[in-house]
């Protein structure tokens, strides 16, 4: 692949976008490379080239296959219905997470304890 090829299909990002943006911004995570152009977040198929691109985008060299069979290679991904490929279990970003729920503050002294049903 040449760096005007694409990577993420579904936003349309091409390899030298992403190769700019991890040296530029050297992402401790790999999931950080959605933040260019939203690459990763469609359908999955990028993100093991993301993740490689992140590792290492000084050493990182071009994709050794052809446009052409990497989008043939994208198309059976998105036809065999797999599982989506995700970001390592490692790389969550806590950032991302759904925040925890806050506990209800402890009754005031004195205060009625509060009914099953929530009333006082």
């Amino acid at each position: 692949m040449q760096p005007d090829d694409l990577v993420c299909y579904c936003y349309h990002v091409p390899l030298r976008k992403l190769l700019h943006f991890a040296r530029r911004e050297r992402p401790q995570r790999a999931s950080r490379m959605s933040q260019c152009l939203g690459a990763g977040t469609g359908c999955g198929w990028c993100i093991p080239f993301l993740e490689k691109i992140a590792a290492d985008p000084d050493g990182c060299r071009l994709i050794s296959e052809s446009p052409d069979d990497y989008a043939a290679r994208r198309r059976a991904y998105i036809l065999e219905k797999r599982p989506k490929n995700t970001f390592a279990a490692a790389d969550a970003d806590p950032a991302s997470a759904p925040e925890a729920p806050v506990p209800a503050p402890p009754p005031s002294p004195g205060a009625a304890p509060a009914s099953p049903d929530g009333q006082v």
